[in-house]
């Protein structure tokens, strides 16, 4: 188990009971026991599938139970209000059972009652005049570690952005301000500052030629603080933006958290607040090499010279990585030594190993081309084809196989955020099968290895589209043609994303705009993180809709629902008690346009699952359906033909 925060005190609390046996992970749920529970607290389970429970506890209690899904992350959040204000949340990991009774001991001299009621962040879904939706264009951005001294991949840069509608009219796209601030994460904490958090700021100017004050990035956007900051307009792509921002997965008391939140405000032009929400920033540094390349690793990626043993874990496996490229590539930086300096970089002429050791950090970027920082290279293999074409021969020590072999994200998070981060998640990341099983890897969208890593290939930009695996009324589950082994292509448009997207003969979710000139992320959110996701992802949905999920709730952005049959997203009808009285003449005049959606033989398909539990007046009797139904013509009458 582990402790995520206890917001009054820091004394460790010890919990009793076991963890889950092999068993016990087979079956679809387990019983926690919480024990010695006193008065005036509320236990509030809450799982990234949605799962929720909450107990309001009046007296006391030996114990209090719940039924804990298997499948997923769960949290146990414990507050008490009186006699004094003490907060928890812990991460549950197999606990069957909980042990309360050192939280209850803890003097109340010792805490502190908040000021403010603490942020529990279950804002309500918007109300007014404004739907506001923000968000992270790549579900998770990388950075190096906390040290930059030896070489970088990727610096602190993360990217927010923003639309607002008019729930009586169109976008907003002037007029009003649109700023972001950090504000209080799922784990309690904050993150406020990045530059006492990594050396990145001392490094700056080696590794980009730029001189920048502590906690603004590369683009001249600062962390998010307590200070709001301005996003500005995006003509191009009729949003608000805010790149760059330099986010670390460090909060401001030296906790780790890879879902820092902000806080996105708009305002009109007298200061008046239109709407405001809370969306997550994911960062994660669990981008690292040391499972091969650490000088404790085993000698198959040992360099000749040995290993280097530098006492700094962060810079030992990096350090080793340049003795190897230097072994490999003995003449790489005298034959580049004039495009380098043309550039704006001052290698030491012995190598990448002598320059980091000289006290000028490497940018791996600097020589080889990458679409994540454009302009940079200097005319060299691109660096995701250079990286994953040498990998994908090589044996992962954990399984014993080569990483292009592997067919399942393992292969993945051996470098990439990765087993703690969960960079794959959402809808398709934590999709399962009979049997528990992930239907959906990264190969899944984005073919093995050695696909990633073919030199034809445009990093960031040949990547699979929604119509690859949404089409003809079916879900694939891989975008990837069997016939052909490469990404399929297919001409269905009713989930495609743009053609020409952002440029010619490309056709990226992330850059796509669908039902009312909208984002596909605004509503779907984020690639890697598709909703319902965890729950910090969770949050914007949650509150501008009041669930989890795709934002698919006309009231969301409509002050008055629309009647259509076909103009709503993707060519939907209105959702909602409307189109239970509407629905007959659209499906008498045309039943077959309800097979896309309710399945050829109208008893319900994927994509006529409800959103959230729902009750309809059929008739004058009240029909109620869970969350996941796949509606169908026959829940009501006698299938298409009553």
């Amino acid at each position: 188990m582990k402790l995520k925060y206890i917001v009054t005190t820091l004394l460790l609390l010890s919990f009793l009971g076991t963890s889950l046996t092999a068993d016990d992970k087979k079956k679809d749920s387990y019983k926690l026991k919480v024990k010695h529970v006193e008065p005036n607290s509320t236990l509030v389970v809450e799982c990234d599938n949605g799962f929720y429970k909450k107990e309001e506890i009046k007296e006391d209690k030996d114990e209090v139970k719940f039924k804990i899904p298997t499948d997923t992350i769960c949290n146990l959040d414990i507050t008490l209000d009186d006699p004094c204000y003490r907060h928890m949340n812990i991460i549950l990991d197999g606990e069957k059972e909980i042990d309360l009774k050192e939280f209850y001991e803890i003097p109340c001299d010792d805490t502190t009652p908040p000021t403010t009621p603490p942020d529990t962040n279950t804002t309500p879904p918007m109300n007014g005049d404004y739907m506001l939706t923000a968000w992270n264009d790549l579900g998770m951005h990388c950075m190096d570690g906390n040290d930059f001294s030896v070489f970088s991949v990727l610096p602190p840069y993360n990217n927010l952005h923003a639309q607002i509608k008019d729930k009586s009219g169109d976008l907003v796209t002037s007029g009003i301000t649109i700023t972001y601030e950090s504000t209080i994460g799922t784990d309690g904490q904050i993150n406020t500052t990045s530059s006492d958090k990594t050396n990145f700021w001392d490094h700056v100017t080696d590794l980009f030629g730029a001189t920048l004050s502590p906690d603004v990035g590369l683009t001249g956007n600062p962390m998010a603080s307590t200070t709001p900051t301005l996003m500005i307009f995006n003509a191009t792509h009729q949003w608000w933006e805010a790149e760059g921002i330099p986010l670390t997965p460090y909060n401001d008391n030296g906790s780790k958290n890879y879902y820092p939140l902000v806080k996105v405000v708009a305002k009109d032009s007298t200061g008046t607040i239109l709407a405001e929400v809370k969306t997550v920033l994911p960062v994660s540094d669990e981008m690292d090499c040391k499972r091969c390349h650490a000088s404790t690793a085993g000698n198959d990626a040992k360099p000749n010279g040995g290993w280097v043993n530098d006492a700094d874990i962060e810079k030992d496996f990096k350090y080793n990585i340049l003795r190897l490229h230097d072994e490999s590539h003995p003449d790489a930086v005298t034959k580049n030594m004039s495009a380098l300096q043309a550039a704006g970089y001052t290698y030491d002429a012995q190598g990448l190993e002598a320059t980091a050791m000289g006290g000028t950090a490497v940018l791996c970027v600097a020589c080889h081309k990458s679409n994540a920082l454009p302009g940079v290279g200097i005319g060299l293999k691109a660096f995701t084809n250079a990286i994953h074409s040498k990998h994908a021969g090589v044996t992962d020590p954990f399984s014993g196989m080569k990483l292009g072999d592997i067919n399942n994200r393992g292969s993945c998070y051996a470098c990439h955020p990765g087993a703690q981060t969960e960079c794959l998640r959402g809808a398709m990341g934590d999709a399962k099968d009979a049997n528990g099983n992930n239907t959906m890897q990264c190969q899944s969208c984005h073919g093995t290895m050695h696909a990633v890593g073919d030199k034809n290939r445009e990093g960031w930009l040949d990547e699979p589209n929604c119509q690859a695996c949404h089409h003809n009324g079916m879900q694939e589950t891989s975008a990837i043609d069997p016939a052909t082994n490469t990404l399929r292509h297919v001409i269905d448009t009713r989930f495609a994303t743009n053609m020409d997207t952002p440029t010619t003969g490309i056709s990226l979710f992330r850059f796509s705009t669908g039902h009312g000139k909208l984002q596909c992320e605004a509503c779907h959110g984020a690639t890697h993180a598709i909703y319902p996701a965890h729950n910090a992802d969770n949050l914007l949905s949650e509150g501008v809709q009041g669930h989890a999920g795709t934002i698919g709730e006309c009231t969301a952005c409509h002050t008055t629902v629309p009647k259509t049959v076909n103009e709503g997203p993707h060519g939907m009808h209105t959702v909602g008690q409307t189109w239970v009285k509407d629905h007959k003449s659209a499906a008498e005049k045309n039943s077959t346009d309800c097979k896309a959606c309710h399945g050829q033989d109208y008893r319900g398909s994927a994509l006529a699952k409800t959103w959230t539990d729902r009750s309809f007046d059929v008739e004058g009797k009240i029909k109620s359906f869970p969350k996941g139904h796949q509606v169908s013509c026959y829940d009501c009458h006698n299938g298409p033909n009553p």
